[in-house]
């Protein structure tokens, strides 16, 4: 506990230091790049990845790649003074060249939680010189985690939902355990229907048929890749499942849905009503 709390206070102290002085911010995670916006902030913002689409103004700031594939030239050209990433962000000798460069880096966790949530939305408002909007919006996250623990308690049987992270040609891949689709899932009051490993993994016909979802749950764009809900529907094992023989599909935005920033909580709420609904 001691660790965690001197851990804390070092993060704490470091991004007071940076608050002082910075003024050109890249912001590389789609959920982190919300915080600095809800924090109004977005003026520091002269560059993000581009998972970051989120307000519209996010869609139209330059883009510095992909957040796991990162190059130091993209991001130096941008002038930066602070670049606020999360643990998935990579690679790590991008963040090496960075700090050679003098920039400073703030590493964040990805989010799995709402608790996760708010400590980002702490340190980031500490960072930036917003501590008093990021108390606010604290609070916000706050009513909406109420909000969402009552329709969770109000699901009744639990829904069995298998996430389809949909990618052009091969098999689709679902979702196991410890992904954010897992998390969000479980926050909305329903059960991942795959619990046997962790991570994301290959679906072969055979294991659709076993696992035998209620719900499909999949991002409006990866369904959008393979072709609309009936090309899905069509996918062999997947069309001998329970959720394909009742149509039971959900799509929501990948970055609302898996993000894990100021919506999370609102998202997964959508998610309990959505299934209610079905």
């Amino acid at each position: 506990m001691i660790k965690i709390l001197i851990s804390f206070i070092f993060v704490i102290t470091s991004t007071l230091a940076m608050a002082e002085t910075s003024k050109r911010v890249v912001s590389v995670g789609g959920a982190l790049t919300e915080i600095v916006y809800k924090l109004d902030a977005g003026d520091l913002l002269v560059g993000s990845d581009t998972t970051s689409y989120f307000p519209a103004e996010a869609a139209n700031l330059p883009k510095v790649g992909y957040q796991r594939t990162l190059s130091a030239e993209g991001i130096l050209s941008l002038t930066p003074d602070l670049v606020i990433v999360t643990e998935e962000a990579g690679p790590s000798a991008v963040f090496a060249q960075l700090k050679t460069a003098g920039v400073e880096l703030l590493q964040l966790k990805a989010g799995r939680s709402l608790s996760d949530i708010q400590e980002n939305i702490q340190i980031i408002g500490v960072a930036l010189g917003k501590s008093d909007k990021s108390r606010e919006l604290a609070a916000e996250l706050e009513a909406a985690t109420a909000e969402l623990k009552k329709a969770a308690l109000n699901q009744g049987t639990k829904k069995r939902i298998m996430f389809i992270l949909q990618h052009s040609g091969g098999a689709p891949m679902v979702a196991g355990m410890d992904t954010a689709a897992s998390s969000v899932i479980e926050l909305s009051g329903a059960e991942n229907a795959v619990g046997e490993y962790s991570g994301y993994k290959p679906l072969s016909p055979e294991a659709a048929i076993v696992i035998a979802p209620d719900i499909i749950l999949v991002t409006t764009q990866g369904l959008e890749q393979v072709g609309g809900k009936d090309s899905l529907l069509k996918i062999p094992g997947i069309n001998l499942t329970p959720a394909a023989k009742q149509g039971k599909v959900i799509a929501m935005d990948a970055l609302l849905l898996l993000g894990f920033g100021p919506r999370t909580a609102d998202a997964a709420i959508e998610l309990n009503q959505r299934t209610k609904d079905l």
